[in-house]
């Protein structure tokens, strides 16, 4: 899947890429996660104990600004000034289809998202089939100069078959990280700096590179994994996003460092390929060391 942050920019009317929204966004609090492993080191497998279905909400209108709910910023249970989380599930609560302060977005198909107990919190649980591309989304302001790494823990029980970022036409992945910036025009749905962290199939580990969707000029994508890491295991990851973003973003307001966050999203899809893929992510946050 890759990212269109232009609304009604589709190719032959299916749509590829969650769209950038307009969210009213506010300063994240400082909280609290479980500190990651070391970068590329398998940790083992949380066995999930609880799950919740949701059920999808109608898709707002193409071109409509999302409302993120009051709750954007996710509770948390103890505070510190050198964290800023994202997403710290601490319960199998959803409300529309989504967890709690977060947006549902359901490009097409039927949406599969679940929340589910492992060892450290609740994790999100996305599935996709032959049809469905769909996400989550919030809005959240963080200064990557201060909190320059994005921390967070992911695995993949399927890949779409034969996806590849860098080909329109099997553009799936299991799953997706996108962080947008402050939107550097008007409108914003086509000049929000995009990175987007991936867990590709044919694509090699560290391939970077822009979306060849329409609309999909000021993404970069930077493929994490691909089919040579194992299914049904948990990686932590941790990526220096402001070093990411000056080497990725650097062209996309004229020569500045995006310094501000917009939003982050979680997504899945496997429309393209026409099969199927599954993941799990959680523990999503910025950090200053």
């Amino acid at each position: 899947m890759a990212f269109i942050p232009a609304a009604g920019c589709k190719k032959a009317e299916e749509p590829k890429k969650p769209e950038v929204s307009v969210l009213p966004t506010a300063p994240a609090s400082p909280g609290n996660s479980t500190p990651p492993s070391s970068p590329e080191k398998p940790e083992s497998p949380a066995a999930p104990s609880a799950t919740v279905t949701s059920v999808p909400p109608a898709t707002p209108a193409p071109g409509e600004p999302a409302v993120v709910p009051p709750a954007s910023v996710t509770p948390v249970k103890h505070l510190d000034k050198d964290i800023i989380l994202v997403a710290g599930f601490d319960s199998a609560q959803m409300e529309k289809g989504a967890p709690t302060g977060w947006l549902l977005d359901r490009r097409k198909g039927t949406p599969f998202l679940t929340l589910e107990k492992g060892s450290e919190g609740y994790c999100l649980h996305m599935r996709s089939n032959n049809e469905s591309s769909f996400g989550v989304k919030r809005g959240i302001k963080v200064d990557i100069k201060e909190y320059p790494y994005l921390n967070w823990r992911w695995k993949v029980d399927r890949l779409p078959d034969g996806g590849d970022v860098r080909k329109t036409d099997t553009d799936d992945q299991a799953v997706q990280l996108y962080v947008a910036f402050t939107p550097t025009g008007f409108p914003a749905a086509l000049n929000t700096p995009v990175l987007g962290y991936i867990w590709d199939n044919e694509a090699p580990k560290g391939w970077t590179g822009r979306s060849e969707q329409i609309g999909g000029g000021k993404l970069k994508y930077v493929v994490v994994r691909n089919k040579t890491d194992q299914l049904g295991q948990w990686y932590t990851e941790k990526r220096n996003i402001y070093d990411d973003s000056k080497k990725f973003l650097k062209d996309s307001k004229g020569g500045e460092t995006p310094g501000l966050t917009h939003g982050v999203q979680f997504y899945i899809n496997s429309q393209n390929t026409r099969s199927a893929a599954e993941s799990y992510i959680c523990e999503v946050y910025f950090s200053k060391n």
